[in-house]
């Protein structure tokens, strides 16, 4: 069982920028795969970052490629997320998720251990 703790949501304008943590209660093995969902108010929860591969390996879907970038600390067991550029549409609940290594990793239904997630409201 891993335990997932998020951290850094808030509030922020526009253009700014915004750094989330998931800290993970063990070791992020080469057979985990970590991502970050998002669930906007009254819509679907999407990926907007997977890491897996000893953080050799990433993936963004196109609405936030070239503004977000997932990274991996193994010393501290913790997963960041930094989001530049930052527009309203990213407002959302994030999420932080892990699972074994196999198959899509932006696919909700394949993960098994989940945060509580952490607000982001970026306004206009």
């Amino acid at each position: 069982q891993v335990q997932l703790v998020e951290s850094g949501g808030g509030s922020v304008q526009a253009r700014g920028s915004m750094r989330l943590s998931c800290a993970a209660s063990e070791t992020i093995s080469r057979g985990l795969v970590i991502a970050w969902f998002r669930q906007p108010p009254g819509k679907e929860r999407e990926a907007v970052a997977c890491i897996w591969n000893g953080a050799r390996s990433t993936y963004y879907p196109d609405s936030v490629k070239g503004r977000f970038t997932i990274s991996q600390d193994s010393a501290k067991n913790t997963v960041y997320l930094l989001m530049d550029s930052l527009k309203p549409d990213d407002t959302a609940k994030y999420y932080c998720a892990a699972t074994p290594v196999g198959g899509l990793c932006n696919r909700e239904d394949r993960y098994r251990f989940w945060g509580q997630g952490t607000q982001v409201t970026v306004s206009s």
